[in-house]
């Protein structure tokens, strides 16, 4: 593994053990805000170093938004204007540097189409508690760390189930489940049975009480057995406002396993199988969640780590 000064240098600074370092000042350039002043003053800087590459560098120049000064937000930030036109709401205002945010989860959330529900109503805390997974409202699909989870799963052998690390292997266990996420690793096994359209239909309209096209017609947006989760939220705030507890209940369970549990890659979608687990909720807390989840991570790092994925 490649080692990098600026890296250790940064976590020195967080621990308050900061070395100055000679060969680190001369070699690591002052990190700047990426922003369309500083990339010309960079251009500018490498006209100036590489006079051979002088001829690139006008294109490089003229690729970069047009600035008529410099621009200082609220926090004395260059680029950071408050009135910029362009950009994403609570997201970055300058679209040419992150030009993939619109498909980014964090997108989806800002503008509402991703939504966490928060903790249960004080009427359903109890039903939530009995089952065990109480410990995954304080956590989210969208507070985890993408790099980090990439850099584990290219680090993944499905022929040994262990992470091959530069310390040695490392393999996950239910100790480990019970431990961070403190869920129950004893206990009954639920089966998930693959699901017809119809079937999920079916489950929507028995457990949630939808009317039938409603649920055909979600079905049938997502293509599969699978429900958006801000369409479950609707469910459970519908059932609150009408004060039937125990329809909120299931739609906040299945709403938080689905951000947590068994998210998938689109973080948009959950499907419709793992509400069959709440259809009894004095049941639901005798299931080994932790083991479903291991099991459930397993089968996605062997997905993942494919390159046809």
């Amino acid at each position: 593994m490649a080692r990098t000064r600026s890296l250790g240098r940064a976590i020195s600074r967080v621990i308050g053990r900061d070395k100055k370092d000679d060969h680190d000042a001369v070699d690591v350039p002052k990190r700047r805000r990426p922003t369309a002043l500083a990339r010309r003053q960079r251009v500018h800087q490498m006209t100036q170093d590489v006079p051979d590459m002088t001829e690139d560098v006008p294109d490089m120049a003229e690729d970069a938004p047009e600035m008529t000064g410099d621009v200082q937000g609220d926090d004395g930030a260059e680029g950071s204007h408050a009135d910029d036109a362009e950009g994403f709401s609570g997201g970055p205002r300058d679209p040419s540097v992150l030009t993939s945010f619109a498909d980014h989860v964090a997108h989806a959330v800002w503008s509402g189409h991703v939504t966490l529900i928060g903790r249960p109503v004080p009427e359903i805390e109890g039903l939530v508690g009995a089952t065990g997974l109480s410990p995954l409202i304080g956590c989210s699909v969208v507070t985890g760390d993408p790099g980090l989870i990439f850099a584990f799963v290219e680090r993944w052998h499905s022929e040994t189930s262990t992470l091959h690390l530069p310390i040695g292997e490392l393999t996950l266990t239910l100790d480990d489940v019970s431990s961070l996420l403190h869920l129950p690793i004893t206990g009954a096994f639920h089966n998930f049975h693959a699901l017809s359209a119809d079937k999920a239909i079916f489950l929507l309209t028995e457990l949630l009480e939808v009317s039938a096209e409603e649920a055909r017609a979600e079905i049938a947006r997502s293509r599969g057995a699978y429900v958006r989760l801000g369409w479950v939220r609707d469910i459970y705030e519908m059932r609150c406002q009408a004060r039937q507890w125990i329809i909120a209940a299931r739609a906040y369970l299945l709403h938080l396993v689905g951000c947590t549990l068994f998210a998938n890659k689109s973080a948009t979608y959950v499907h419709v199988v793992h509400l069959d687990a709440f259809r009894d909720l004095s049941q639901s807390g005798g299931y080994t969640w932790g083991v479903a989840t291991l099991v459930h991570m397993y089968d996605q790092l062997d997905e993942t780590s494919r390159t046809t994925t």
